[in-house]
C-alpha cells in the first residue's frame, strides 16, 4: 500500500464509485475486503490513521462472549464462536489458541462454571478450539504459579483466540487493495452530498496532509465510523436522532512476571458486572477491562484514575504478586459503539450485536458488533449497500479468503511472526543493511527494518503510526516508545523525505498522545 498512488487514483477517477466507505477501523477495513472482492469500485477514507479509534483498543481476544451466553444471548455467541474458527483458518499467522483458567475459591465455582464453559466449547462445534475441563488447585497452581493460593479450591479451563488488533487491521487494508480497493488514511470527510431527490450521491472530503479538499461521487455512501457513528449521520441529516451509548473500556499493561507462562485468567464477575482478564500478551501482561459511560466520544481517550485503581485492585485479588501503579508500563482506553437500547445507563448490559441502520437519506450506517464478527458484519453490511446502490448482485467470498500475510508457519519466523509472509521481506532489508537490524530500544523487540517496511508498505505517516499501530510499542512500554521516539522521526522522515521542522512537529505530537498511555 503507498499513499501516494492510491490518491492518484483517487484524483483520476470519472466515474462514480460503486461505493465509499467512511471509516478505517475493523468494519470499514472489512466492508472493504468484502466490496472489494465481490468486483465492486471501492474507495475507503479514513480522518486518522488506519486504527486509530477502537480497533486498536481492544483486549487483544477473539472470542465467543463468555458475558453473552450467561446473558441468553445465545446467536450472537454461536455467531461469534464460528468466526473466530473462520479468522482462525484465514488468518493463522495472527490468530492463535490461548488457553483461560477461571480460578475457583468457593465450592460451587468450579461446578458452576464448569458447565457454562462446557456448554461454550459445544455451542462452537466444528470450529472449536481445545476441550474445557475442571482441574485441581495443584494443577491450577501449576498452569497459574502467580495466582493467588488463599483459599483456592481449583479452577475450570478453556480455550478462546488470541490476536493482535492492528496488525490484523493493516492486513485487511493490504488485503482490500490487493482485491482491487482505493484506500485513504488522514482524509477527513467533511460534507456528504445530495442529489435533487435528497439522496447521497458523494461526498468531500479532506487531505489532511495537503490541505486540499476533494469530491468523490457514489453510488452508496457506507458510514463504519464506529463511535462517531452519529457525527457522520448528521452531515446528512442535522437532527438526526443518536444511536450510539460510547462506553469506555480501559486496560493496564504489566511486565511478564506477573503472569508468566502461557495461561490466560478470566475472572468472570468483578463488582462492575463485567468480565476481567489478565492475558499473556507480546511478552507482558494485559489486564482488562472496564465499562464506563460517556457522553462523547473522542480521538484520544484517556484511562480515568478510578478505572486504573479498580484494574489494579481486581488483579490483586487473584495474583499473588499485587501490581501497583509503579508496575504499569502502559495503560491504554477505548470506546466501545454500543447501540442504544432504551433509557438504561449501565452499558455493560447493551448487546455487542451490529446493527445496520439507513438514513432517510439513504446513508447506511453500521454500528455495534465487535471485532471478532468483522467478517460477517461486513457481508451483511455489503448485501445491503448492494441492494440500497442498486449493484449487481454478487455473492460473499470472504469465509475462505486468505487475509494478507497468511502462513501457517508464521512462528519459524520468531520475533516477526506477526508479519506472517511479510516476514522474509523484512528481514531481508534488515540482511541488507545491517543497521536496520539494531533494536530501536532493549525493552521492546522492534527493529529499524520494521519502520522501513511500514513506511514503504503499510502506509505509515507519523511516529505514532509506527510506535502505536505497525509495532506495538506505545501500547506496551509507553517510556520505551517514547525513547525509540526520535529514531523513528529520523527513520520516517528520510522514507518520507521530510525535513527537521517535521521531525520537531512530529516529537512534540507523538509525546502528547504518549503521556495518556503514561501513568503519573
Amino acid at each position: 500500500m503507498k499513499r501516494n498512488e492510491m490518491l492518484k487514483q483517487v484524483k483520476e477517477r470519472v466515474e462514480p464509485w460503486d461505493m465509499i466507505i467512511v471509516g478505517g477501523g475493523a468494519t470499514g477495513a472489512g466492508v472493504a475486503v468484502d466490496a472489494a472482492t465481490r468486483g465492486y469500485a471501492t474507495l475507503l477514507l479514513e480522518q486518522c490513521d488506519f486504527g486509530k479509534g477502537t480497533s486498536s483498543r481492544s483486549t487483544k481476544l477473539v472470542h465467543g462472549g463468555v458475558r453473552y451466553l450467561e446473558q441468553g444471548n445465545i446467536s450472537l455467541v454461536m455467531e461469534a464462536l464460528k468466526e473466530r474458527g473462520l479468522l482462525r483458518q484465514n488468518a493463522p499467522h495472527l490468530v492463535s489458541e490461548l488457553s483461560f483458567v477461571v480460578p475457583s475459591y468457593a465450592w460451587w465455582e468450579g461446578p458452576f462454571y464448569g458447565i457454562g464453559l462446557k456448554v461454550y466449547q459445544v455451542l462452537s462445534g466444528k470450529y472449536g478450539f481445545g476441550p474445557s475441563q475442571l482441574i485441581s488447585k495443584e494443577e491450577t497452581l501449576k498452569r497459574l504459579p502467580n495466582v493467588n493460593p488463599e483459599g483456592l479450591t481449583g479452577g475450570v479451563v478453556y480455550y478462546d483466540g488470541q490476536f493482535d488488533d492492528t496488525r490484523l487491521l493493516i492486513n485487511l487494508m493490504t488485503t482490500a487493495a490487493e482485491q482491487g480497493a482505493t484506500l485513504l488514511n488522514y482524509a477527513k470527510v467533511t460534507v456528504l452530498h445530495k442529489n435533487s431527490a435528497g439522496v447521497i450521491d458523494g461526498l468531500s472530503w479532506q487531505d489532511v496532509e495537503t490541505g486540499e479538499v476533494l469530491r468523490a461521487q457514489a453510488k452508496v455512501v457506507v458510514n463504519a465510523t464506529g463511535a462517531f457513528t452519529d457525527s457522520v449521520r448528521r452531515l446528512a441529516e442535522a437532527d438526526a436522532k443518536q444511536i450510539i451509548a460510547p462506553s469506555q473500556g480501559a486496560h493496564i499493561v504489566l511486565d511478564r512476571s506477573f503472569l508468566p507462562g502461557d495461561t490466560a485468567i478470566m475472572v468472570p464477575h468483578t463488582s462492575d458486572g463485567r468480565v476481567m482478564f489478565a492475558i499473556p500478551w507480546h511478552g507482558h501482561t494485559l489486564v482488562g477491562t472496564t465499562d464506563t459511560p460517556l457522553k462523547q466520544a473522542s480521538l484520544e481517550p484517556v484511562a480515568l484514575d478510578q478505572e486504573i485503581e479498580f484494574m489494579l485492585e481486581t488483579a490483586g485479588l487473584y495474583l499473588a504478586k499485587r501490581p501497583t501503579k509503579a508496575d504499569i508500563l502502559s495503560v491504554f482506553a477505548g470506546i466501545r459503539p454500543l447501540v442504544k437500547s432504551g433509557e438504561g445507563k449501565n452499558t455493560a448490559a447493551l448487546s455487542r450485536d451490529h446493527t445496520i441502520h439507513i438514513d432517510q437519506s439513504g446513508l447506511l450506517s453500521i454500528a455495534g458488533g465487535k471485532w471478532t464478527t468483522y467478517r460477517n458484519m461486513a457481508q451483511d453490511c455489503v448485501d445491503q449497500a448492494g441492494t440500497l446502490g442498486d449493484l449487481p448482485d454478487k455473492d460473499c467470498v470472504t469465509r475462505t479468503l486468505n487475509i494478507h500475510g497468511y502462513h501457517t508457519n508464521a512462528a519459524n519466523f520468531g520475533l516477526l511472526s506477526f508479519y506472517g509472509s511479510d516476514a522474509p521481506a523484512i528481514r531481508s532489508l534488515a540482511s541488507k543493511n545491517p543497521d536496520l537490524a539494531r533494536q530501536l530500544d532493549g525493552q521492546l523487540p522492534y527493529i529499524e527494518a520494521e519502520v522501513v517496511w511500514a513506511a514503504r508498505e503499510e502506509m505509515a505517516r507519523t511516529v505514532e503510526d509506527i510506535l502505536a499501530r505497525r509495532t506495538r510499542a506505545l501500547f506496551l512500554n509507553a517510556p520505551a516508545a517514547v525513547r525509540m521516539a526520535p529514531r523513528v522521526a529520523d527513520i520516517l522522515a528520510k522514507e518520507l523525505g521530510k525535513d527537521e521542522q517535521w521531525k520537531s512537529d512530529q516529537l512534540r505530537e507523538f509525546n502528547q498522545v504518549a503521556a495518556g498511555y503514561l501513568v503519573r
